[in-house]
């Protein structure tokens, strides 16, 4: 029987969409870059501060899964019902929600993945650890190769299990994020002079 997605379990969800990891690909940067566009031209200026690509796909060589990880900070003040619904106009599905953080898909159907999918990650500034995890991947290659060798050991084990896959990564992203942290200093920590700014 034809099933909705928002009908779906967790378990039928996983299958429909398993983990696949895939080699990196340089056109990555350009979903990104039409996607960020798309996003400056739908949400409001004095909401937005910042939208960037961030996520494996962000990190240049290593293997990903082939969906763009965009995150969008937002003012203390921004409101997320309205920028809820203009996200849903623009094709995206929100996952989850919570005070200061929402989560939302774009690509996601009922007969699998589209040829392009984005996840985009709704938060407040100053929530934005992923900056600093990618800058110092991408500073550091060896590193990204440790990430990229973890994620391929884990692959097949959990392909069906997003949380687990993302739980077994934790303590690797938490540790370097630590460093990127203690190497960076504030990078990110004061809003751009021109808001939204995308990187």
């Amino acid at each position: 029987m034809y099933k909705k997605l928002f009908e779906m379990s967790t378990e039928e969800l996983w299958q429909l969409f398993p983990i696949v990891l895939t080699g990196h690909k340089t056109y990555w940067k350009d979903w990104y870059t039409e996607e960020a566009r798309l996003l400056h031209h739908t949400l409001p200026a004095d909401q937005v501060i910042r939208i960037c690509h961030i996520g494996s796909t962000a990190v240049a060589g290593i293997h990903a899964k082939p969906i763009i990880d965009i995150l969008v900070e937002t003012t203390k003040n921004s409101d997320f019902s309205s920028l809820t619904e203009l996200l849903t106009q623009a094709g995206y599905l929100c996952m989850s929600k919570s005070r200061h953080r929402s989560s939302f898909n774009k690509g996601y159907t009922e007969n699998g993945f589209a040829d392009q999918v984005f996840h985009l990650h709704l938060r407040r500034f100053g929530d934005h650890d992923e900056l600093y995890f990618c800058d110092y991947l991408n500073a550091y290659p060896h590193i990204a190769q440790k990430y990229e060798q973890l994620k391929l050991e884990l692959w097949k084990q959990y392909e069906h299990d997003r949380d687990g896959y993302t739980e077994a990564k934790t303590a690797f992203i938490s540790h370097y994020t630590r460093c990127a942290k203690a190497e960076y200093g504030n990078r990110y920590e004061m809003i751009p002079e021109t808001a939204p700014a995308a990187r």
